[in-house]
């Protein structure tokens, strides 16, 4: 089970470890077990029009999967280096104001994953993530993809 000081540890070692995280002010949000939650500012995110920036919507996104993967591997036990292997990412309208992303795995595609990590030291998900509109209204983004774990 994640408890609170994982989840400081995660924003801190996202914080740390990748600068663009740090630039951009990226923060845990919240996480309930299958959704992993990041926030981030408009001000060090925006574009010339006044919006959030394309290039910072992808990179909340795949810093949620990654996470989400980083937590479900903490919860499991097992340790591994995370990478994205591909991505599909539709924008779908502007973000006005705070970035705030969602990653989570569709289904049950956790256990096969945890499995494979623990059988072959190696495993793959395929998880989406979306960024919510302008208060809330529908989606703003939305993201579809791959990660692979291998035990150090």
């Amino acid at each position: 089970m994640i408890e609170a000081g994982d989840l400081r540890a995660l924003e801190r070692s996202l914080r740390e470890g990748i600068p663009l995280a740090r630039a951009m002010d990226v923060r845990v949000l919240d996480y309930d077990g299958h959704r992993l939650a990041l926030s981030a500012p408009l001000a060090p995110n925006v574009n010339d029009k006044g919006n959030a920036f394309g290039g910072s919507l992808s990179s909340l996104l795949t810093l949620a999967a990654w996470g989400l993967v980083n937590l479900k591997l903490t919860e499991a036990g097992l340790g591994a280096d995370v990478y994205i292997q591909d991505a599909q990412l539709s924008y779908v309208a502007p973000v006005w104001g705070e970035l705030i992303a969602e990653a989570y795995a569709e289904g049950d595609a956790w256990p096969g994953f945890i499995a494979a990590m623990r059988d072959k030291g190696r495993a793959c998900i395929t998880l989406l993530g979306e960024i919510a509109g302008a208060d809330g209204a529908g989606t703003a983004a939305r993201q579809s993809a791959r990660f692979v774990a291998k035990a150090p």
